[in-house]
């Protein structure tokens, strides 16, 4: 797994840098944009959310939790409103203002819903008019405690924008993540970085020798 690191993820960019998280619902896609959110920042990054989860009212007021907690900007527009518009403003608004960092929250999409994909699709498109190399990164991110059913989510998110990087969270319970080898053998996707509970610090950049040392380790 030694070759899937990508610690360069987190470091400071010389330009700006548009990241699309993806997910289907559950996996702590918002908590997961707060905390990488916080370790940008504290690499010296200038950085913006885009609450592009318009789909709940309950996931934009998560993520302004969020950037409020980790003290970000944040574009945002009302529940219902148009996903791919609120990429669109957070990305035009980051290169006026010299932000480095966009971090854009997408609808939790079961990878078996035609026009919840679609509208995924439309998102990763509308940054292009800005940037055309944007999305510069699309991190999926995934719970360690589905099982098998994590192979067909990254079959299927892959198929419609390239995955970049994987996130793995809920591996502070039982689930010890055993279903990462399967993944790193089966796509080799970098893997970013490893979820492992709920606090803002909770999110561990991933090294393989740490991983592979908690994975082999008796109970």
């Amino acid at each position: 797994m030694k070759p899937l690191e990508n610690k360069s993820f987190f470091k400071k960019k010389e330009k700006l840098n548009a990241t699309l998280i993806s997910g289907v619902n559950g996996v702590g896609k918002t908590t997961t944009i707060g905390k990488i959110g916080k370790i940008l920042k504290n690499n010296g990054s200038k950085v913006i959310f885009a609450a592009s989860d318009t789909f709940r009212a309950a996931a934009i007021e998560q993520l302004e939790n969020w950037a409020s907690k980790v003290d970000v900007q944040i574009v945002k527009s009302s529940q219902g409103a148009d996903p791919a518009s609120v990429a669109f403003k957070a990305v035009d608004e980051a290169i006026k203002n010299n932000f480095d960092q966009v971090l854009i929250d997408t609808a939790g999409r079961l990878q078996n819903k035609k026009n919840l994909m679609e509208e995924y699709k439309k998102i990763a498109n509308v940054t292009k008019k800005i940037d055309p190399n944007a999305p510069h990164n699309v991190i999926l991110v995934l719970d360690a405690t589905s099982g098998q059913n994590v192979l067909n989510q990254v079959e299927e998110f892959n198929k419609i924008i390239p995955i970049t990087g994987i996130v793995m969270t809920k591996l502070d319970g039982t689930a010890k993540g055993g279903i990462l080898l399967a993944l790193a053998k089966k796509y080799e996707i970098p893997i970013i970085a490893l979820g492992l509970g709920e606090k803002e610090d909770d999110l561990q950049l991933f090294e393989a020798e740490k991983f592979a040392e908690a994975f082999t380790q008796i109970n």
